[in-house]
């Protein structure tokens, strides 16, 4: 087994989940702090439109990304007229990929871990003239640190398995965008198994290591 061509993948997946999650970390956090205190005519469709990529097919989701991004697409042109190249079939593309999909497991949890705060504590301190921001830094973030935290390894762990909106948008390209899942998917197709069972081990292995550390900050 050649090793260059065992560490691409897992080199670019980790890559791609960890940017993908630090992306779903700022925009989970702050919808998240908004959403567990709104009150508003139309919530329940709001919070349905940001869970809707939990349920969807990955394929669904690759083929929006798809025609959105693609090169007759406003966003695609200008994206291709700003960076001279298209974003599909890019790694970037598969961040994108890997950030929505991750995106919805990593809103709940962090929504959670904000609703269990206590909100006279929150108004408490907005009454003695704490600003927004101040009342999160100080009072809503260091009490949801448990749920933020383990929202972030969840959406890392899911942006990390995700195959069918990756392979969709970003393609399978040895080197540029081939991830632990798209890889094994190959290997099992061309009956290189031996490769398929060592990405699977790897990919077990990093799921079950931050999965351990999810669950020790979900502890009581």
């Amino acid at each position: 087994m050649d090793a260059s061509t065992f560490w691409q993948p897992i080199g670019l997946s980790v890559r791609i989940s960890l940017i993908a999650s630090v992306i779903v970390l700022v925009v989970s956090v702050l919808l998240a702090w908004k959403m567990a205190k709104a009150r508003f005519f139309g919530k329940s469709v709001v919070e349905t439109v940001l869970l809707l990529p939990l349920v969807l097919p990955p394929s669904v989701i690759g083929f929006v990304l798809l025609v959105g991004l693609g090169r007759r697409s406003q966003l695609g042109k200008w994206y291709e007229s700003l960076f001279g190249q298209p974003i599909v079939f890019t790694w970037e593309a598969a961040v994108i990929a890997a950030a929505i999909v991750a995106f919805p497991l990593a809103y709940r949890t962090m929504k959670a871990g904000f609703e269990s705060v206590d909100s006279e504590l929150e108004d408490s301190a907005r009454a003695l003239g704490a600003s927004e921001w101040q009342v999160f830094r100080h009072i809503s973030a260091p009490l949801a640190a448990r749920s933020l935290t383990a929202g972030y390894i969840l959406g890392f762990c899911r942006g990390l398995g995700e195959f069918g909106a990756t392979l969709m948008i970003a393609g399978n390209i040895p080197g540029r965008t081939q991830t632990i899942p798209t890889a094994i998917y190959v290997a099992t197709d061309g009956g290189s198994m031996r490769m398929a069972w060592a990405w699977a081990g790897a990919m077990i292995a990093l799921s079950f290591l931050m999965l351990m550390i999810a669950n020790r900050f979900t502890k009581e």
